[in-house]
């Protein structure tokens, strides 16, 4: 028997409706468009790139485009908000994708990932030495088209996201593939006590 494990994740109310006509809920672009709205274009492209290093780990399932963010636990779970309804969830643990979010902020913010502070001070120093004032624009900016191995230096680092030197409940997070009726445990919604 496979091991099952409990998550919790906070998805637009429009899943309700996506579960009971199709039978599944996957994140769609437009879900994140909605929410993300005028900064949405910087999340696509960085959850893009998370989903295909994700597939690497757990297959993407035919269909899918997006992960959906989840959490470890019910203490860490995002609460529902007005327009969002909140899951507890039972996965298996085989199609579950866990990182580190206090790494997935390197990665938001466009910057190389290090193994330890040693390499963190070895690549600040390269990177000065190199001419470059800051860290920032490899990804995007001014030095975005202009050093393509700079910028591959720092995307093969979030690789690293993956890595998690500290299992906790407020910084390990957990993505899956898609939502099926039968992995609900309970639906929260905002007007319910405790949110």
């Amino acid at each position: 028997m496979e091991e099952m494990v409990t998550l919790w994740t906070r998805q637009d109310e429009r899943s309700l409706r996506d579960l009971e006509k199709l039978g599944v809920f996957r994140n769609r672009e437009r879900y994140i468009r909605d929410y993300y709205e005028d900064v949405a274009d910087h999340f696509i492209y960085l959850y893009r790139w998370f989903s295909d290093a994700a597939a690497k780990r757990v297959p993407r399932p035919d269909g899918v485009e997006f992960h959906i963010w989840c959490s470890i636990s019910h203490e860490s779970m995002l609460r529902p908000i007005p327009g969002t309804v909140g899951y507890k969830l039972q996965i298996p643990k085989s199609k579950v994708i866990y990182l580190d979010g206090g790494k997935w902020d390197f990665v938001l913010n466009h910057i190389y990932i290090p193994r330890d502070s040693a390499d963190q001070a070895a690549y600040l120093k390269d990177i000065e030495k190199k001419g470059f004032k800051d860290q920032f624009n490899f990804i995007e900016g001014k030095y975005s088209r202009l050093y393509p191995q700079e910028r591959k230096r720092v995307m093969d680092s979030w690789e690293r996201v993956f890595e998690i030197d500290n299992w906790n409940i407020f910084t390990t997070q957990a993505n899956i593939w898609e939502i099926r009726p039968e992995d609900i445990l309970e639906v929260y919604r905002y007007e319910d006590d405790g949110f």
